[in-house]
């Protein structure tokens, strides 16, 4: 019978960039779980997915009553269930025995989970409390939720798009420049938000990927490194470093932990607003304050906005350095 490792684990199923809450909060957790799940247990994937699924129900169910002490055990069952959540995938990669159907199947409980979750949270404080306020915050909430899963699909479609008529001029191919219908390329490691590799066709290299995926380098030393023969590197980011000149720091000092630079991505949104808020009802013990589920969800749904408006800025600065360096490569 095979025996994973902790090592395995990491080697084999942990993502080089993840979110932060994923990578200090639950990877620690789900990596052991893991490993006693994959040597000990015939589990599926699919199988955690439905615990994972049935953990949210309780959740839910926890949050509807509304009461201090069924908030937290709502939010600890949250927690739970994407821990379970982050270890489906993780069996999957690890013992290879996953499916494009479990790919839907995991997609759509997580928007089931959340959803029921956060509508459950909010009624159930309406109900407690009589605050019209909560009602409000469900459709806001809904909203921007939505708007980042549309956002990152058409982001990463845009900037797959870019580098294909790139690698084309490149190349000496003919290809349409005008770079207006992303929707026009058929972008399979992009529709999920993944970045394809730096290093995916011979002809180009993009300075970016190579710096995403080596951390210790600078954006000198990648430009002059060897490289396939007749690559050129291309840099469609120069407007937002010029900009930002602190930022490719920062960035790398992140990278080195795993941690990518959108610092409150989807899972952050999700995790404060069906973790931290809830667990802010303990406040009501300790002191006269009531909880602070209102302003955490608040505070909450601007940093998404927030995170979500530099995405575009950095977009459109990248779309003005695309058509520089499209001239140039024609060139």
């Amino acid at each position: 019978m095979t025996s994973f490792t902790l090592a395995d684990v990491r080697e084999r199923t942990y993502k080089s960039r993840d979110a932060w809450w994923t990578v200090f909060l639950v990877d620690p957790l789900a990596a052991r779980l893991v490993v006693w799940t994959a040597n000990r247990t015939n589990i599926t994937p699919n199988q955690i997915t439905f615990g994972a699924g049935v953990l949210g129900v309780g959740s839910a169910v926890c949050f509807a009553l509304g009461d201090w002490p069924w908030l937290v055990a709502g939010a600890l069952l949250f927690h739970l269930s994407f821990v379970l959540d982050c270890m489906d995938g993780k069996i999957a990669r690890l013992k290879n025995n996953g499916s494009v159907f479990g790919a839907w199947v995991d997609f759509v409980f997580d928007r089931i989970r959340f959803f029921g979750c956060m509508m459950a949270l909010l009624a159930g404080q309406w109900a407690a409390t009589g605050e019209v306020v909560f009602l409000l915050l469900m459709p806001v909430v809904t909203f921007l939720d939505l708007l980042r899963y549309l956002n990152g699909s058409q982001v990463a479609k845009t900037r797959q798009s870019m580098r294909e008529k790139l690698r084309a001029a490149a190349q000496g191919g003919e290809m349409d420049t005008t770079g207006d219908d992303p929707e026009s390329t058929e972008t399979t490691g992009e529709s999920s938000g993944r970045e394809t590799d730096a290093d995916d066709d011979a002809s180009v290299v993009f300075l970016e990927e190579v710096l995403r995926n080596n951390p210790d380098l600078d954006a000198q030393q990648v430009r002059t490194g060897s490289h396939p023969a007749g690559a050129r590197v291309v840099d469609v980011h120069q407007g937002f470093s010029a900009k930002f000149g602190w930022y490719e720091r920062f960035r790398n000092s992140l990278l080195r932990s795993r941690v990518r630079p959108h610092l409150f991505s989807g899972i952050e949104f999700e995790m404060f607003v069906c973790v931290v808020a809830p667990l802010t009802a303990l406040i009501s013990l300790v002191t006269p304050l009531s909880s602070l589920i209102v302003p955490v969800v608040v505070l909450s749904c601007a940093a998404l906005a927030a995170f979500e408006v530099v995405i575009v800025y950095k977009l459109w600065l990248s779309t003005r350095d695309f058509t520089r360096e499209l001239a140039r490569l024609q060139q």
